[in-house]
């Protein structure tokens, strides 16, 4: 993955507080056992109407926003249940990163993981890009400096912070299974250690599926 030290894009508002991942994508668009066609289905009963038309009323639709790449929401974003599939719904859509002053613990997690930034911002500093949106009409640029943790737009300047996991994943360009195998050599070593201090719990399935089968 490439490594990223900063995200330049248009950040856009969405006032709903305990927005949740049924909202960011329903469940009729759980049904595939890969990531394909997650783009139609984010934010589906905001963008469609019960005939699948297109809401004119919904800022995505509107051409003002079509360059929309950073979303500015409202508290407790992406509580409810677990579905990876909201994180990857918003990146194939588009997003690289989420502003809000809080976000639910799972839904934190499988972003960060994903390489989607979530940043935390205390509530007045998202207020204040939220009213700077809305006195341009329409999305604002954004500079989010990942290295040093700054959020710039032309009016404000606001800091952030990240974990030290998270922070060299970003800046490394690893997931969670690329930050994993960076410690694949620790992992052998601590394997082999193991298995010579128990050698009779090694491939212990196997062996019984084994004797099962010369017994029958």
């Amino acid at each position: 993955m490439p490594h990223q030290t900063i995200i330049q894009g248009y950040a856009a508002p969405l006032r709903i507080a305990n927005f949740d991942t049924d909202q960011v994508m329903p469940k009729q668009f759980l049904r595939g056992i890969d990531k394909s066609g997650l783009k139609d289905g984010l934010f589906y009963d905001l963008r469609f109407d019960d005939q699948g038309q297109l809401r004119p009323d919904f800022f995505l639709n509107q051409p003002t926003y079509a360059l929309t790449d950073v979303l500015i929401a409202g508290p407790n974003y992406g509580c409810g249940s677990s579905r990876e599939h909201a994180v990857w719904g918003m990146q194939q859509y588009g997003f690289k990163a989420v502003i809000a002053s809080s976000f639910a613990e799972i839904f934190y997690s499988n972003a960060m993981g994903n390489r989607l930034l979530l940043v935390v911002l205390p509530e007045d500093q998202v207020q204040a890009l939220m009213k700077e949106a809305d006195d341009e009409s329409g999305p604002i640029k954004v500079e989010i400096d990942i290295e040093n943790g700054v959020v710039r737009t032309l009016k404000h300047q606001f800091t952030f912070l990240m974990s030290e996991r998270h922070h060299r994943m970003f800046l490394e360009g690893l997931d969670v299974i690329g930050l994993t195998l960076k410690y694949q050599s620790q992992i052998d070593n601590f394997s082999q250690l193991h298995w010579n201090a128990h050698p009779w719990l090694n491939n212990v399935a196997r062996s019984v599926v084994d004797r099962l089968a010369q017994s029958e």
